[in-house]
């Protein structure tokens, strides 16, 4: 190359590159593709972890029995809870054994054996055991497993408040 075609070349304006209708219709159709796309794939995500976004909230707590009623021997009370799963709303009916430890504070264990879901009874086979009628699941007192089961009975949170029992939410039991 010379050095007159050098010159030429550095004065010329730039040319542009124009964008062909092949390009056009691939980046309009692919971006509206990937939007609706995105519009569709979002909210199943959204329905996805919006459960592990939201805040755990405490169990409210529901009056089950007047606490001068509460003697050392477990004793089962109902009660009913509110729930909400989805959009269906219900009373559910549910069952504890309420007692007054040794060390003078009351507690509440869950009737539900740790072996296979069935419901203990107190004192029914033994004067001083839970028993689990479908496998021969027994405990203690405090919900400690004496044979079959895999853990011991689950506690209550209880609350006492101007003489009555509150029980909450399930824990797992501190008794033992």
């Amino acid at each position: 190359m010379d050095h007159d075609q050098q010159q030429e070349s550095a004065h010329a304006p730039a040319r542009r590159r124009e964008m062909t209708r092949r390009q056009f219709l691939s980046y309009t159709l692919g971006g509206a593709g990937a939007f609706m796309v995105g519009g569709t794939i979002l909210p199943m995500i959204r329905f996805a972890i919006d459960p592990l976004l939201a805040e755990k909230q405490q169990g409210e707590f529901v009056k089950v029995i007047e606490a001068s009623k509460v003697t050392s021997e477990p004793q089962p009370v109902e009660f009913e809870v509110f729930t909400v799963d989805g959009w269906h709303e219900s009373k559910r009916k549910m069952r504890a054994f309420v007692a007054r430890g040794d060390d003078g504070r009351i507690y509440a264990l869950s009737p539900v054996c740790k072996h296979l879901g069935c419901t203990v009874d107190w004192a029914t086979h033994d004067p001083n055991e839970f028993f689990c009628p479908c496998h021969g699941a027994r405990y203690t007192r405090d919900g400690e497993v004496l044979a079959v089961a895999r853990g011991p009975l689950d506690e209550y949170e209880v609350r006492e408040e101007n003489g009555w029992v509150y029980l909450g939410s399930l824990k797992p039991n501190s008794r033992v």
